[in-house]
């Protein structure tokens, strides 16, 4: 059981930073395509009257990349809690209660072969 925890805890931050790559790759690559005269009106002339004027007149872009950097600092303050400080207690419920699920449902599951691979009908057999 704890091995199959620990492999949908390893999917769970896979999949937080394949959503941050995907927001990168569409909103993000956008947002930077929209303010590309505003960079380069920065990378010259850096001021902060430029950033200003650049939020100013690309409200949608500045939203974009603010949610770009918003989901990847957040991703990283989340991943580094884990590492220093180990799960909370709350989240290794909900992995433990989500591991049930997956236990339940069987191998119709969309997540049964990368939770429990080939080694679950051997620790079955074990126990």
């Amino acid at each position: 059981m704890k091995q199959a925890i620990e492999r949908l805890h390893q999917l769970t931050v896979w999949g937080r930073w394949a959503v941050v790559m995907g927001l990168w790759l569409s909103v993000g690559s956008w947002s930077i395509w929209q303010m590309r005269k505003v960079w380069e009106v920065a990378w010259e002339y850096f001021t902060w009257a430029a950033i200003r004027v650049g939020i100013m007149f690309h409200p949608l872009a500045t939203i974009g990349l603010g949610l770009c950097i918003g989901m990847t600092l957040s991703v990283l303050i989340w991943q580094s809690r884990n590492i220093l400080w180990g799960l909370p207690e709350s989240e290794q419920s909900w992995l433990q209660q989500r591991v049930l699920k997956i236990q339940q449902q069987g191998p119709s599951h969309p997540l049964w072969a990368k939770v429990y691979g080939d080694n679950h009908s051997k620790t079955n057999q074990s126990n």
